[in-house]
């Protein structure tokens, strides 16, 4: 499964309960849409570190990361690029 989309079942299956892609875009907010919180960034960020073998600081756990599925992607992407 493409990194986008397990990123995305992930959302859907733990915040949403839904196995809807549609319950949520790639560029909605996840913060102001109340679908994650402070806690759910924890959850995703624990989830992204086992699966896909991350250290991820507590100073990368920022909004501008964590906001939507395609920034949440793009981070995962750079950090396994560098």
């Amino acid at each position: 499964m493409p990194q986008k989309q397990q990123i995305k079942t992930f959302i859907l299956q733990n915040f949403l309960f839904s196995d809807d892609p549609a319950a949520v875009g790639d560029q909605d907010s996840l913060i102001q849409g109340g679908i994650i919180d402070s806690t759910g960034i924890h959850e995703l960020v624990f989830f992204l570190e086992d699966a896909f073998k991350l250290q991820i600081a507590a100073e990368e756990m920022t909004p501008a990361n964590f906001d939507t599925i395609e920034t949440v992607d793009a981070f995962v992407s750079r950090k396994l690029a560098g």
